[in-house]
Formats: structure tokens, sequence, C-alpha cells
């Protein structure tokens, strides 16, 4: 999830930031000019002083032209820019370099033009780093009882207000950079806190899933929302834990509730059926499915049991207990004439090594029970990533693809198999027994035909920490 949103707030400051540096790095550029331009605009307005008693005719006149002359030429020599006077048909009055005249067109001439009218340039076109050829003109008139007789013009370059603006945008860049970062820092911080509660909530919820039903969630970070929805999820499982609870009491006190009567009730038809004649139907059929009753009653305390009861799980050999389940369960194959090999070497893993046996017994017992006299079924241990796997492989009939999703729910037995011994909870308790381990069960065809049943258990220790109770991150 932060993969997703991650992105998305990061693309979002950044529109942020673009939005609000452009119009930044545009206000620094016409602030730049602007203070250039001042600059120009106090040199054009003391040259026009000058150039008062120029265009005055009387005695001296030379010499205040050559005064003004001398002041263009050292503004020149030391700025580097071009600047005249020029009278209102285009002649010079006095300029440096002495060559310069006013641009035939461009912004130079409506920058004269303007000043022809009394205005100053207030406002010449942006200049922009990337215009190397740039220059910048200024004009302010030379008023004389209230008449424009003469123009004063200046003709800048622009390198080093580039540069400055330039170093400007350098700043801002570095600026939205560091910005930038911060951002991330405060983007991953941010995912990361409203995330925590609903990594957690996750976690939490797989451990419900996988039968650790008294998980819970620490509801201490977060938005205000999230903590809520922790408490609502603590409650929810509170409830469905309690109702759990209650169907297992229910299904265990009934199972054992009704063993008295039901071994009482075998127990008269022994005795009824020494006053009957030998090998009565009747009796035979009543017998057995008093018997299977009390299987399936054997097996649902089983269930109970096997629902309610913490593993106790430890450092196991998994090859020499199946070695061993496969000793066990010889003599019965060998009674129905099929063959039961196992190739069982050696593998560790951290198992509960009674709930590992009975899961094991229950998988040979079934695949003892639907495979044929002079078939084989095989029990392999292999390792399977970070699992160790017993392999189950019988040469019965097999399930279809709509059977495998339903093998080992409870009561559940294929149509095509009702007349075989069982009571339809021996693989649910196998299940129960492995998931609460970590381990787990998964059903599969057998090439060329059978059923092929694979048990899992991890081959490390669990690292859940302090416990389920204290889950916060």
């Amino acid at each position: 999830m932060r993969t997703r949103l991650l992105p998305l707030l990061i693309v979002l400051m950044a529109g942020v930031l673009l939005a609000l540096g452009f119009p930044l790095a545009a206000s620094l550029a016409a602030s730049e000019q602007q203070r250039v331009v001042v600059d120009r605009l106090d040199d054009t307005a003391r040259f026009a002083a000058l150039a008062q008693f120029v265009s005055e005719n009387g005695p001296g006149i030379d010499e205040r032209r050559t005064t003004l002359r001398g002041e263009l030429d050292s503004y020149h020599g030391v700025y580097d820019i071009r600047a005249g006077v020029f009278y209102r048909d285009d002649r010079p009055m006095a300029t440096a370099p002495t060559d310069w005249a006013v641009p035939a067109e461009g912004e130079g001439r409506r920058a004269y033009h303007e000043s022809l009218l009394g205005r100053r340039s207030h406002d010449p076109p942006q200049v922009w780093p990337w215009q190397s050829d740039a220059r910048l003109f200024v004009a302010s008139p030379v008023v004389r009882d209230g008449d424009v007789v003469a123009v004063v013009v200046t003709d800048s370059p622009t390198g080093h207000l580039r540069s400055r603006i330039l170093r400007g945008w350098l700043l801002i860049f570095a600026g939205e950079a560091a910005a930038m970062l911060l951002a991330v820092g405060a983007a991953f911080r941010l995912t990361g806190w409203v995330l925590r509660p609903v990594r957690v909530l996750d976690a939490v919820t797989h451990d419900i899933a996988t039968g650790r039903m008294n998980s819970r969630v620490a509801a201490a970070g977060g938005p205000p929302e999230l903590r809520r929805l922790a408490r609502s999820f603590n409650e929810m499982a509170d409830n469905v834990e309690e109702s759990l609870e209650q169907q297992r009491a229910f299904v265990a006190d009934a199972s054992h509730q009704l063993r008295n009567p039901l071994a009482a009730l075998l127990l008269r038809i022994e005795l009824l059926a020494l006053e009957l004649p030998e090998g009565n139907e009747e009796i035979a059929s009543v017998r057995t499915e008093g018997k299977r009753l009390a299987q399936v009653l054997d097996d649902l305390l089983g269930l109970a049991l096997a629902e309610h009861t913490k593993p106790e799980l430890r450092f196991t050999d998994v090859g020499a207990l199946t070695a061993e389940r496969v000793a066990s369960w010889r003599p019965v194959a060998e009674d129905k004439g099929v063959r039961l090999t196992g190739s069982c070497g050696a593998a560790t893993a951290w198992a509960d090594p009674v709930a590992l046996s009975s899961a094991l017994d229950a998988v040979i017992d079934n695949a003892l029970k639907f495979t044929p006299a002079g078939e084989e079924v095989t029990v392999s241990v292999v390792p399977a990533g970070e699992n160790i796997a017993v392999v189950v492989s019988d040469g019965g009939p097999g399930l279809t693809e709509e059977e495998l999703g339903r093998v080992g729910d409870r009561f559940w037995r294929s149509g095509r198999h009702q007349n075989v011994k069982g009571s339809g909870l021996g693989l649910s308790i196998a299940r129960v027994l492995l998931a609460a381990g970590g381990g787990g069960m998964a059903f599969a065809p057998n090439d060329p035909h059978g059923l092929r049943v694979t048990v899992t258990v991890p081959r490390y220790a669990p690292t859940d920490g302090p416990g389920p109770e204290s889950r916060t991150d």
C-alpha cells in the first residue's frame, strides 16, 4: 500500500513546490532587472540634467558639451555601457563611443520614441538567463521650458544581470530540492505512521485466520479512525473467539454426554444379540451403526480438543517420526495387500510431535482405505523451502477437481466412497492440529491415478516475539 500512497504524496508535493517555484523565479528575475533599470534611470536623469545646459545656446556651450562628452566617455569606460544624447531629429549631441547612434529599430528605437513623448522607460522586456545577446535599453527625456528637446539613451550589456538571475534561480532550485527531500522524508514518516496500524491489523488478521484466535491489535498509534478500527476489530475478534469457544464447549460436552448413553445402548444391543439367532442381519446392522456413531462422537471430541489445545512445538526429527509411523501402519497395509514404502531421510523441523503423528496417522489411514490391493502407497520426506514436507501418495481412485476443493472439510465424504468406513473428520482434525503449529496440508492428483497429500511443518522456530497480545508494529 505504501508503494501506491507514497508516489502520490511525492507527486502532489512536487507539484506544490513547482507551483511556488516558477512564480518565485519569475519574481526574482523581474526584481533583479528592475534594480538595474532604476540604476540606469538615475544615470540617464543625471545625463539629462547636464544635457539641458548644452541645449541652451550661449557662451560656454562648447565647454558644457565637452563636459557632457567626458562624463559619457567615463561612464562607458567604467561600465561598458553605451550612452548618448540625441536631438529630436536623431542628431547626436554627445555619444560614447563617438560612432554610436540610436538604433534604427527594436527596443532601443521604442525607448527613444517613448522618451520623445516625455516618458521614461519603466518597463523594458524581461531579460532571461538564456538570452545571451539581449541588451537593456533605458531612455530619459531632456526637457527645457516644458518641451522635450533631446533624449538620453543607454544601451547596457546584460551579462551581469543574467548571472545574478541564474545564481538566484540556483538558490531557489537548491531550496526547493532541500524542501523536496524534507517533504519526501515527511511523506515516509507520514505513510509509516498511517500504515503501521494497517500492517498490524493485517498481521493480526492473518494470525486469526491461521487459528491464533488470541491475537489482538494494540490500538496505540496511527490516525484516530484507524485506532477506532483497531478497537472495533478487537471487539469483533473477542466475539468471534467467544462464539467459537462456546461452539467447542458445546461439541465437547455433547460428545462426552452422548458417549455414556451410547455405550449403554451398545451394551444392550450385545445382550439382545445373545438371545437372537447367530448371524441376525438386523442386529449386525444396528451394531455397525452404533459403532460408527461412537467413532463420530470420538472424532468430534478429538476435533474440539484439537481446536482448543495449544501446540507444544519442539525441534523434531521429522524423518525419524515419519519412518516410525510408516512402520506402525505397514502390518495394516500388508493385511490389505497394499505396498507401503517410505523414503524418510534425515530432516528436522519445529513441530508438535504428537500433533504431527496424529496428522500422519490420519493421512496414511486415509490412503490405505482407498488404495486397492496390489497398488502402492509411498511416503517421502523432502525439503520445501522454509518447510519440511511429508508427501503421501496413494494408488486409489483419486478425486475430481471439485472434490479436491472440498476434501478436508468437516463431515465431507465423496459420494463415490460412502461405503468406506469413516466419519469425515479425520483429515479435518489433522488440518487443525497442523495449522496450530504453523503447518498445513495440501491435496493434489497423483499421476497416473490416486491422491497426493502434502503435510508441511516449518523448519525454523516461530518468531512472533513476546506474544500476539502485544503486537504494536
